[in-house]
């Protein structure tokens, strides 16, 4: 029987819910996901918890606060000036609390997104951190096969 080890390329069915319950990802209604274990797909906490798992299996793995993503760190709230995003971006857009922008990364190859916090007269806060660091989430797994 094949058991996840690092480096193992897994096709499974997953499930990550937040405090409330509510999905964030959820591949049981639709085709199984496939990824390898240290490339970054998962948070560490996550793959740590897989390793040993037999291909077959089902389990839930609950994560305390902060340990899948991470505690809030204040320091990833940081405001922008509406100048600046009008320069980068589109000089009309209305931003609102709750928005989800992306920002490019220095190197221009990838993004990262930061939420609308609150909205001043020139600027805007925006929260960086991860939208489950600091809380607690359930991670359903089905190992449908290990490589």
């Amino acid at each position: 029987m094949n058991l996840v080890q690092p480096g193992s390329f897994l096709t499974l069915h997953y499930r990550l819910t937040g405090p409330d319950g509510q999905d964030v990802i959820n591949t049981f209604d639709d085709k199984p996901a496939t990824l390898s274990l240290g490339t970054g797909e998962l948070a560490p906490a996550i793959e740590a918890r897989l390793l040993g798992l037999a291909e077959g299996s089902r389990t839930t793995i609950e994560l305390a606060a902060g340990e899948a993503f991470g505690e809030r760190n204040a320091e990833m709230m940081q405001r922008v000036k509406l100048s600046l995003m009008r320069e980068l971006g589109d000089p009309t857009e209305v931003y609102q609390v709750g928005d989800v922008v992306q920002f490019p990364t220095p190197d221009g190859q990838s993004q990262y997104a930061g939420v609308v916090r609150e909205v001043g007269p020139d600027w805007l806060l925006f929260d960086f951190n991860h939208p489950l660091a600091g809380q607690p989430v359930s991670f359903e797994v089905q190992l449908i096969g290990v490589l």
